[in-house]
């Protein structure tokens, strides 16, 4: 028995010293990253073996995007593995963690183009000695069916002024000049031909360039609490020296919305037009009466159907710019009781009325305007011949106060876009 034994143990000792471990299971990391060696790098090469390894990593993560997807195409580095499988004849099966997402994101280089512009654009921005940035002009815009001619306003015009009202500032006035500068050249090609029908009505007023009666689109902003830097409308003015002077002057503008305007006169002369204007009311109030209710000034501005001297000088006194300029008690030297007391109190004297879009836009615009400004014309005559800034009247030389002087409270000049 001993024998039996001592056999068996010896039958059993070299089955337990031949006995092996197991072998481990290779993890699926380093399957992937055998397969990405073949497949995605050169042999040889250390680094492009780490960046496969780190590829195959970041698939791992993925694998639940993948697996959304729903492809059943073979990824590139398992078709590539097939191709090479010359080396152990195995060929890669298909797995939904092999397979490559879909790609919605740039190519990298694109995208990476695109951040380094944005970069460029932020304020403050440095960039490095040699760089060349190129922009692209922008265009105006189309003129579409309408052309452009000298004789109306394009409804472009109009689109700019409106787009101006919303994105009133210099950055974006800068990105638009070339609709700016299509713009500005329409109104002055239309005022080139509106100041002919200007000179027609009123013979006093000499042929002048655009430069002389065209208001710039800036803003004054020093005194004022509205820091918008610029007007949103084109305008211009007509006198015997231009948009500027002593002289009344037709103005007009255009700006969207229904707020074109035609009117004229003189909006706060100085202290000494002012005082002839005021003595001629005083002693000869019939003469500014018979002009308010002259027929054409009557309907075009004051609204007003019949010839009632009070109805006319109510309105008159009633016009937005003459009304808010206005003394609220009697000038010096007036009596507060006086008939006339509501046209003495007057600062400025002016007539104007608003336009719609389709009155200013098209073929009938140039023809309106100056319908308007024809039916001023008795109103500036009236206003020149009191004011009589060149000395053709008597009554300027005759007379005591130049006093019916308004004291400190009356403001002199012109103001620059009209009534």
């Amino acid at each position: 028995m001993a024998r039996k034994a001592s056999k068996a143990s010896a039958m059993a000792s070299p089955r337990s010293s031949s006995k092996r471990a197991a072998p481990e299971t290779p993890n699926r990391q380093s399957k992937r990253a055998k397969a990405a060696r073949k497949s995605y790098i050169e042999p040889n090469s250390d680094v492009e073996i780490e960046d496969a390894r780190s590829k195959n990593e970041e698939h791992e993560n993925d694998s639940a995007f993948e697996a959304e997807s729903g492809d059943d195409v073979l990824s590139a580095s398992e078709h590539e593995e097939d191709a090479s499988s010359d080396d152990d004849g195995k060929v890669a099966k298909s797995s939904i963690r092999g397979r490559q997402p879909k790609r919605t994101a740039l190519p990298m280089h694109k995208k990476k183009q695109e951040e380094e512009e944005e970069e460029l654009w932020k304020t403050g921005a440095k960039l490095e000695p040699g760089t060349q940035i190129i922009i692209k002009k922008p265009k105006a815009r189309e003129a579409g069916n309408t052309p452009y001619t000298d004789d109306t306003i394009h409804p472009n015009t109009m689109l700019f002024l409106e787009d101006l009202r919303t994105h009133n500032d210099r950055q974006w006035l800068k990105a638009h000049d070339a609709d700016y500068r299509t713009s500005l050249q329409d109104f002055t090609t239309f005022l080139d031909k509106l100041t002919e029908k200007v000179m027609s009505a009123d013979d006093t007023i000499p042929e002048l360039p655009v430069k002389d009666i065209i208001f710039r689109i800036y803003r004054d902003v020093r005194f004022s609490k509205d820091q918008t830097p610029y007007k949103t409308h084109f305008s211009a003015a007509w006198s015997r020296t231009g948009r500027k002077g002593p002289y009344a002057a037709y103005y007009a503008h255009i700006e969207p919305g229904g707020n074109s305007f035609v009117g004229g006169g003189l909006w706060q002369p100085e202290a000494t037009a002012l005082s002839a204007l005021r003595r001629d009311i005083d002693r000869k109030p019939h003469k500014i009466k018979q002009v308010l209710t002259n027929d054409d000034i009557r309907r075009g501005f004051l609204g007003v159907g019949t010839a009632d001297e009070k109805k006319a000088v109510k309105a008159f006194v009633s016009q937005t710019s003459n009304r808010s300029t206005a003394l609220k008690k009697h000038p010096k030297g007036y009596d507060g009781d006086h008939k006339d007391i509501e046209l003495l109190r007057l600062r400025s004297f002016t007539l104007g009325t608003k336009l719609s879009d389709d009155e200013v836009v098209g073929a009938k615009g140039l023809d309106r305007i100056a319908e308007l400004i024809v039916c001023m014309v008795p109103f500036i005559t009236y206003l020149n011949g009191v004011v009589m800034p060149d000395g053709e009247s008597s009554d300027s030389s005759d007379d005591e106060d130049s006093g019916s002087g308004d004291g400190g409270d009356e403001s002199g000049g012109v103001e620059e876009d009209g009534a």
